[in-house]
């Protein structure tokens, strides 16, 4: 390792990450498995993203609600795993508020950017099919968690394929040329590249907001708090103009 390179340690489990793995959890155990057997419910048809369900019948909840269900053996457990190893730096960092925040907003983020550029397909004629495909996961979240580890700790080093050390803004850059093309060829079926990339693309938006924001606050706040002029008179100046400055 060089000298100035940072590898990524194992993170303790923070607060709002234990939350929100608990809740992945609970829900794909006790609807996905349990009452969705039980009671042949169709949960991801209810509550997975479905651009026609969205657009057409209104179901806005499900912008929310598809981050929260999962598909297969491994789906979840990825996942989750990412959201520990990654979120839980990040919400050391920022305070359990902001984190939980920038979570959500990176995964309805990636739903909206999901249904703008499905809509568009569709307006063109191209792959009608994916208006009655379910999206589940919260990979567009998890990618959202991503970009922030690769900006602010971008030096640290994370090993691509679980082999190759390299730098983590360069493996997020990596990560997301992937996505790109994957989108831009058509995607890989089964997999939501361009929820990912909405991960990617809302994560970025919704830092440079923030950081744009509190500069404005902070310029505002100096603004208000700066140097004042006072109009001081002199008594003891004998020239009318001279007993008069500004201090």
């Amino acid at each position: 390792m060089q000298r100035g390179q940072i590898m990524m340690q194992q993170p303790p489990f923070t607060p709002m990450v234990k939350r929100l793995v608990i809740a992945n959890v609970a829900v794909w155990l006790l609807f996905q498995l349990l009452f969705g057997r039980l009671f042949d419910w169709n949960i991801v048809g209810n509550f997975g993203l479905v651009p026609y369900s969205v657009l057409m019948e209104f179901k806005l909840w499900q912008i929310f609600s598809y981050m929260f269900l999962h598909g297969g053996v491994l789906h979840l457990p990825f996942n989750m795993l990412m959201l520990w190893f990654i979120g839980s730096e990040l919400e050391l960092k920022w305070g359990s508020r902001f984190f939980l925040t920038y979570y959500l907003v990176c995964g309805v983020g990636a739903a909206l950017i999901y249904l703008a550029v499905y809509t568009i397909f569709f307006m063109v004629g191209f792959r009608l099919e994916m208006a009655f495909v379910p999206v589940i996961g919260a990979s567009g979240a998890v990618f959202g968690l991503l970009l922030a580890y690769g900006i602010l700790f971008g030096e640290r080093i994370l090993y691509f394929m679980l082999l190759f050390p390299m730098k983590a803004k360069i493996f997020v850059l990596i990560i997301g040329l992937f996505e790109l093309v994957m989108v831009l060829g058509g995607g890989q079926s089964g997999v939501a590249n361009l929820a990912h990339l909405g991960g990617l693309i809302s994560g970025f938006l919704f830092l440079w907001g923030s950081a744009r924001w509190s500069s404005d606050q902070r310029k505002k706040r100096r603004k208000r708090n700066g140097p004042k002029l006072h109009l001081v008179i002199d008594n003891d100046q004998p020239d009318d103009d001279s007993k008069k400055y500004w201090n």
